[in-house]
């Protein structure tokens, strides 16, 4: 709607409101002002425990899993389970330690197991194992792990 002010019409300025604690929704927008008059916009996703746990692996080995994981629901999950036990770092472990990552790692093996039967668990054993190889080509470049 806009506004009359003397004669003149202007829009009204559009406004970015960020929640900042725990009860965001699956993503966090920020933005700023730049010198140019534009907007410069950040999307942080955050995840969830069982996607949190994903341990982050070197790439052959990710690869591995996502090639059991397309072909054997669950197992490329399940292998990658036991990386957290030998050193595969996660996004989870300083808060829950390596125990509870390699449960939760277990758990979202089971349940991709379980549900490959109706399709559910086969399609998100895949795109578990995708993220698996994004994690670790993002660990071989460099590349920080907030995306």
């Amino acid at each position: 709607m806009a506004q009359k002010e003397e004669g003149t019409e202007q829009a009204p300025a559009l406004s970015l409101f960020v929640k900042s604690g725990e009860n965001l929704g699956a993503k966090t927008v920020t933005g700023t002002s730049t010198a140019g008059g534009g907007v410069v916009v950040e999307v942080r996703e955050k995840k969830g425990p069982l996607r949190a746990a994903i341990p982050t692996m070197p790439f052959p080995l990710a690869v591995i899993c996502l090639f059991l994981n397309t072909f054997i629901p669950g197992l490329g999950t399940f292998v990658s389970a036991f990386t957290v036990l030998c050193g595969a770092r996660s996004e989870l472990i300083s808060e829950r330690g390596v125990c509870c990552v390699f449960w939760l790692n277990v758990a979202a093996a089971l349940i991709q197991i379980l549900t490959a039967v109706i399709m559910v668990g086969w399609i998100m054993s895949i795109f578990w194992g995708m993220d698996m190889v994004i994690l670790a080509s993002c660990r071989d470049q460099g590349i920080a792990q907030d995306v």
